[in-house]
């Protein structure tokens, strides 16, 4: 029997493939600093800002993204607040998001809701004093300053909560104060790890 000569030479890198996702906002400077600490050496965040402050309704958000070259294999969000926008105009994005083949997240009240999540249960909260409760954590808190070393430790508290308020699940987006931001923050959180 021949033995099988060993080879010495090298072996060509295998390069894996790094997911990409991409996420449309309706804010500017909040969300973009949230999700940019998801970036790791596994996945890669990039997040997509609106150019102009006055579009920010939620169908220029999706308007925005569908701009963008999104890859096959990329993961596409608009991440959205309830606000007063109209159910209308909210199911008419949904449904564009689902023809795309891109997913939604949405906080009702707003964003800073999903934040708040991240310290605390989030009950009796209403638009006019998500931000009061939430600065009760981060009293340097502001629009262009979010502290995610402090919000980083709560994720996997931010996300029980957020699922527990979801029950049962929604599939559009929470008619009471709620969120599903938890849903890409899982794909997220599980693209990092593998």
């Amino acid at each position: 029997m021949a033995k099988k000569r060993r080879s010495f030479g090298r072996r060509a890198p295998v390069r894996s493939y790094r997911k990409r996702f991409v996420i449309a906002t309706e804010g500017q400077e909040t969300e973009p600093q949230y999700f940019s600490m998801f970036n790791s050496k596994h996945s890669t965040v990039q997040v997509i800002l609106l150019k102009s402050k006055r579009k920010t309704s939620p169908g220029h958000v999706l308007t925005r993204l569908k701009k963008e070259d999104i890859g096959k294999k990329d993961h596409a969000w608009i991440v959205i607040d309830r606000d007063t926008w109209e159910e209308a105009e909210l199911d008419q994005v949904y449904n564009g998001c689902k023809d795309k083949g891109y997913k939604m997240a949405l906080s009702n009240p707003m964003f800073e809701y999903w934040l708040l999540l991240h310290f605390e249960d989030g009950n009796g909260i209403n638009a006019g004093n998500v931000k009061t409760r939430l600065k009760t954590h981060l009293p340097a808190f502001t629009k262009s300053h979010v502290e995610v070393h402090k919000i980083k430790p709560g994720i996997d508290d931010a996300i029980s909560r957020a699922e527990r308020k979801n029950n049962p699940p929604c599939e559009k987006w929470p008619l009471t104060t709620g969120t599903t931001v938890y849903r890409l923050v899982k794909e997220l959180q599980a693209a990092a790890s593998e």
